[in-house]
């Protein structure tokens, strides 16, 4: 039986099953940061719900910057920036009318403005990420002069978030929702169907925070071995899961500099646009 539910429901929905699969380098249940725990990320799934009812009804850049405003109310730790800079244009297009979910999702990036752009550096600054570095054209430390999707043009090489704006979300609907999508119709449970699908993202995308934090060539080695637990049979065998173990082990250090928490924020989008495409089903 699938069950119909409103949009903020289902974002909040999408940023829970994210984050409890036990996504390798990643804060599931029993594994936590120096800096954040599972329950960081459960309140804040929560906290955003607001924020995503009135997406769409209200400019993109307000819907962002009360989103990651209500985060900070209940936490201190940057939990869900990139869940946030995701979800939002997402839920926005999913109350349009006329055309696909994608179409959709293309007339509202094509419409964001300065002010947008002004609002989410603002609550980008806000929530600190790491990672982030300096650069010559429209830095984060100062006010932007072109609109928030050619910001995130200027991005898209360092970053897939922002490499999601000028591709209409090209990874999410490409890599992200079929992988997931497969590993539903052969059985797997929500959770490991998330691992799963993160894996196989991981495997093909390396991640840009790993990127940022830890150099290119490491964040192609991480997709390397995510490859290599795929082929070991990932969470469909014990071999499989031992693999997941041990890639999971050689994730973790004190400052998270292996941590693919791009490519989890993107496995989030993806089990988003599923849920709004294809609504929920607990089995």
């Amino acid at each position: 039986m699938t069950a119909q539910m409103d949009v903020a429901t289902l974002a909040q929905l999408s940023c829970l099953l994210e984050v409890s699969a036990p996504k390798p380098g990643n804060v599931s249940p029993g594994m936590r940061f120096r800096d954040m725990s599972y329950e960081d990320f459960l309140v804040s799934a929560l906290a955003i719900g607001p924020a995503m009812g009135e997406a769409g009804k209200v400019p993109l850049g307000i819907t962002i910057e009360r989103a990651l405003a209500a985060t900070r109310d209940v936490t201190r730790a940057n939990t869900n920036l990139g869940l946030v800079l995701l979800l939002t244009p997402l839920a926005a297009a999913s109350i349009l009318m006329a055309g696909s979910l994608r179409e959709r999702l293309q007339r509202v990036l094509r419409a964001t403005t300065i002010e947008d752009a002004r609002l989410v550096y603002n609550a980008i600054r806000s929530a600190n990420p790491g990672g982030m570095g300096s650069v010559s054209d429209e830095d984060l430390g100062e006010q932007p002069k072109v609109t928030l999707l050619k910001a995130m043009h200027l991005a898209r090489e360092r970053d897939s978030v922002a490499r999601e704006y000028v591709t209409d979300f090209e990874i999410t609907f490409d890599h992200g929702v079929p992988a997931l999508r497969a590993a539903r119709r052969s059985g797997l449970g929500w959770l490991d169907a998330v691992t799963e699908a993160g894996l196989s993202l991981l495997s093909e995308v390396p991640d840009t925070l790993i990127a940022r934090k830890a150099g290119k060539e490491v964040a192609l080695q991480v997709s390397a071995e995510a490859r290599g637990v795929l082929e070991a049979g990932g969470v469909r065998s014990q071999a499989g899961r031992k693999a997941l173990a041990e890639f999971d082990a050689g994730l973790r250090d004190p400052q998270n500099s292996r941590n693919p928490g791009t490519t989890a924020d993107l496995i989030a989008a993806a089990t988003f646009v599923t849920l709004l495409e294809d609504g929920w089903n607990p089995t």
